[in-house]
C-alpha cells in the first residue's frame, strides 16, 4: 500500500485526535474520525482499521465493568442490532462509494445538528424502540462505525444509574464490534494487500491519543470539548455532501 507520507501524516493526526477526545469525554472514536479519514483513505480501508481500534478499546476500557450492565436492554436490543448489522455490510460491499459518503455526510450533519440543538428527555420510552433504533444502529455501525450514539439514545432513556448506563453501552459496543468483526472478516474487507501493516502502523497513534485525552480529562471542559467536535462534524460533514453530490 504506497501511501504518500503527507496521506500517512493526516491519518496518523486524524486516529490520534480521534482518540485523544475520546479519552477525554468517551466520545465515539469512528464518529469523530470517520468524515476526516474518507479525505484521506478510501471508506473500505478507513473502516476496517477503525474496527480494530475500537476492539483494542472496548478490551482496555469497557469489558471490566461488565457486573454493572442491565443485561435486560442488552438482550433486547443485540437481536437487532445484529440484524442491522448484516444488512448494513450487505450494502456496503454492493454500493458505490460516492453514495455511502454522501450518506455519512448527511448522517453526520443531521446528527451533529441534533446534538447540539436538541434538549435531552427525561421520561423513559418504550422498550418497543428497541426494534427500530438498535436495527438502525446496526446498519449504520457497519456501514461508518457511527452506531453508538443512536445505541445510547435508546439507553438513556431506559437506564437512570450513570454507571449501569456506561457499562451497558460499553459492552454493547464491543459487542457490535466483534460482530462487525466477522461479517468485515467473511465479506473480504480485511483483504486489501498493506492493510493490516496500515493497522499496525497507526496503532501507536490511537493507544497515545487515548492516554494523552486520559490524562487531560480532569483539566479541560468535557462540555466544551464536545462543542467543537460537533462544530468540526458539522464542516467535515458538509465537505463531504458537497463533494459527492
Amino acid at each position: 500500500m504506497n501511501l504518500p507520507i503527507e496521506t500517512l501524516a493526516g491519518v496518523a493526526l486524524v486516529v490520534g485526535f480521534a482518540y485523544t477526545v475520546v479519552g477525554l469525554t468517551g466520545f465515539g472514536a469512528s464518529m469523530v474520525a470517520m468524515p476526516m479519514l474518507v479525505h484521506l483513505l478510501p471508506l473500505r480501508l478507513a473502516l476496517p482499521m477503525m474496527l480494530i481500534y475500537d476492539l483494542v478499546g472496548g478490551v482496555a476500557i469497557g469489558v471490566r465493568n461488565r457486573r454493572s450492565v442491565d443485561r435486560a436492554e442488552l438482550l433486547r436490543l443485540v437481536p437487532f442490532m445484529l440484524a442491522g448489522i448484516a444488512l448494513g455490510v450487505t450494502v456496503l460491499v454492493k454500493a458505490p462509494e460516492r453514495a455511502l459518503l454522501l450518506l455519512l455526510g448527511g448522517f453526520v450533519l443531521a446528527f451533529a445538528g441534533w446534538s447540539l440543538l436538541a434538549r435531552p428527555g427525561r421520561s423513559a420510552i418504550s422498550p418497543r424502540w428497541a426494534a427500530p433504533l438498535g436495527t438502525v444502529g446496526g446498519v449504520f455501525s457497519a456501514l461508518f462505525g457511527t452506531g453508538g450514539p443512536i445505541y445510547t439514545i435508546y439507553l438513556a432513556r431506559r437506564i437512570e444509574d450513570k454507571g449501569r448506563l456506561r457499562a451497558t453501552v460499553s459492552l454493547l459496543l464491543f459487542m457490535s464490534a466483534l460482530a462487525r468483526l466477522a461479517s468485515f472478516v467473511a465479506a473480504g474487507l480485511f483483504s486489501p494487500p498493506g492493510l493490516m501493516m496500515l493497522i499496525a502502523t497507526m496503532l501507536p497513534c490511537a493507544l497515545a491519543g487515548m492516554y494523552l485525552g486520559t490524562h487531560l480529562h480532569h483539566r479541560l471542559p468535557a462540555h466544551r470539548i464536545v462543542q467543537a467536535v460537533w462544530a468540526i462534524l458539522i464542516v467535515g460533514g458538509a465537505t463531504l455532501v458537497l463533494r459527492n453530490l
